[in-house]
């Protein structure tokens, strides 16, 4: 009997039996579900959004009144200047080409949104392959006309995909040069037990990430923390830990996912709330913007620390990890530093030089291929290197994230969820420092499906008027937006962090993936319930209440 099921499993008639990569169950219950989400009308809620003159928080192109006028200007692009030229002859071609209406439109919006569900759920329940579903958001784009070809191709194609590809690969070279053991040395000297990792690194890692690229220190403490792992795993005699894994890379990706608050330069989110803010005539300075979100950052990092701590620690197949003296160890057994490690080593310190330099406004992803291409050039790597140690499926996916964000706010799906929350708020949440919360609400839980820019960028237009009407400092409603938007802990697809350790999360020696989509969101809710437990009582309602605030 058991070798007779074996070969019913192995065989590939048998399509409703789940593999990894395949479940047909799941598959077939999200079939139905999209089916159901794109037959029904679309809400009377979304036909006046798409219907209303300048919406808040909606970027109109030139010529455009409302989202239907907008859409009509990338889709029907004939057919709406044509309609706007009355002089003008009218064609055949144009007349076969009739405009979207504003139940049209509102329907492309709901069905934007079933994608975007549909992608979620395919990517936290692993019913695809990841890199089928990456495949399948730019097919559903394309075959219900969400977007031109073009439109999805350049979607696809964002700065931050770039990076996310670069980033992976600077990390192969240097994981093949030895490098990684070197960086661990400085930054891990004083670390000797997993309490100290918790409690003292990574508070220190997100008070870094609040000046520096958290998406760089996620990248290049990786290798050196996979290092840590595989000779803590043989120094015990276990095969694998994979408790002791995520405490590691979740650890990291959590702690650097929330420095976002310590300053303006910790990301591109805070530029743009910036920018809001000075269009309300309300500019925040860099050490103003410290002031309130610096007391947040160390606090925050030490519950994660707490958090993992207690929820890993117990489950650790091995006894206790020291990384002083791991790295120690590894550094002595290489050779002198020079060849191939030096060249690097130049190439590193010159990339995050460029980081720092030139800033996130003239992207991250531009320098880093450049340091790919001078791997390349220094004989660093080979192209079997990128292809081995390059996590293609997961650069996919961010790209796929990135593409369902621009179709989600040139839809106006992305503003008619977050003004249906917005109403839905109870009558308490609606004025003074309880509806600051509910703006943190809001934000934590859209920025896990959008990028964090791309959530700034949709409800800080929406929020920032709300504190002429309620009474409250304009600072608060908008740092409270900028800092829950780096509570993106609970999806892979919610910030570059979470796709960079997945991505670089595996076996030094097997290659196996060490995280699972679902790791994220074990562990990452929680985080995030913490995040706002701590924005709430010790930066809110707490320490915001003893500070002064300009005009108030």
């Amino acid at each position: 009997m058991a070798h007779h099921a074996e070969s019913e499993i192995k065989n590939p008639s048998s399509i409703w039996v789940s593999l990894p990569g395949y479940k047909p169950l799941l598959l077939l219950i999200a079939a139905i579900v999209f089916t159901g989400l794109v037959v029904i009308p679309p809400p009377q809620s979304m036909i006046d959004l798409v219907s209303k003159v300048n919406p808040p928080g909606y970027s109109l192109y030139s010529g455009c009144k409302t989202i239907t006028d907008n859409v009509n200007s990338k889709l029907r692009p004939a057919a709406f200047h044509n309609k706007n030229r009355p002089n003008s002859l009218n064609t055949k071609g144009h007349e076969d080409e009739p405009l979207f209406t504003h139940r049209d439109t509102a329907r492309i919006a709901k069905v934007m949104l079933a994608i975007f569900f549909l992608a979620v759920f395919l990517w936290g329940t692993e019913a695809l392959p990841l890199g089928a579903t990456d495949v399948l958001v730019a097919v559903m784009l394309y075959l219900f006309a969400i977007l031109p070809i073009d439109e999805i191709s350049r979607a696809y194609m964002k700065d931050a995909v770039f990076f996310i590809f670069g980033i992976l690969a600077v990390a192969v070279g240097v994981g093949k040069t030895g490098l990684d053991k070197r960086i661990g040395l400085i930054l891990l000297s004083r670390i000797k037990n997993t309490r100290a990792f918790a409690f003292i690194f990574l508070p220190i890692l997100a008070m870094s990430a609040s000046f520096l690229s958290e998406h760089a220190l996620v990248a290049l403490l990786i290798p050196v923390l996979m290092g840590i792992y595989k000779v803590t795993c043989k120094m015990y005699g276990v095969e694998k830990d994979r408790a002791l894994a995520i405490f590691l890379l979740l650890g990291i990706c959590f702690a650097a996912n929330h420095g976002g608050p310590g300053s303006p330069a910790a990301g591109g989110r805070n530029a743009i709330m910036v920018g809001y803010l000075m269009e309300h005539g309300s500019t925040i300075s860099f050490l103003n913007w410290m002031k309130y979100g610096m007391p947040f950052v160390p606090l925050m990092a030490i519950v994660i620390g707490g958090y993992m701590y207690i929820r890993c620690k117990p489950r650790f197949k091995v006894k206790d990890i020291n990384p002083s003296e791991i790295v120690k160890a590894e550094v002595a057994r290489m050779p002198k530093f020079g060849g191939k490690e030096a060249m690097m080593a130049v190439i590193l310190v010159i990339l995050v030089a460029a980081w720092i330099i030139l800033g996130e406004h003239s992207g991250l992803g531009g320098p880093t291929l450049y340091a790919v291409f001078a791997m390349f050039l220094c004989r660093i790597i080979t192209w079997d290197d990128i292809q081995e140690g390059v996590a293609l499926d997961v650069v996919g996916l961010y790209a796929a994230a990135c593409a369902m964000g621009v179709g989600l706010q040139f839809t106006g799906g992305a503003l008619w969820l977050a003004d249906t929350f917005v109403k839905f708020l109870p009558d308490f949440m609606s004025e003074g420092d309880m509806l600051v919360v509910g703006i943190s609400l809001l934000t934590g839980i859209m920025t896990n499906f959008m990028s964090d820019g791309a959530t700034v960028a949709a409800l800080g237009p929406i929020v920032l008027p709300m504190a002429s009407l309620a009474d409250i400092h304009i600072w608060k409603l908008g740092l409270a937006c900028a800092f829950s938007s780096s509570f993106a802990n609970f999806l892979v697809v919610g910030t570059p962090n979470n796709a960079i350790a997945f991505g670089m999360g595996r076996d030094p020696e097997t290659g196996e993936r060490l995280l699972s989509v679902f790791d994220f969101v074990k562990y990452g809710i929680p985080v995030t319930i913490l995040g706002w437990i701590v924005l709430w009582f010790w930066t809110i309602l707490g320490y915001w209440r003893f500070m002064s605030w300009p005009g108030m």
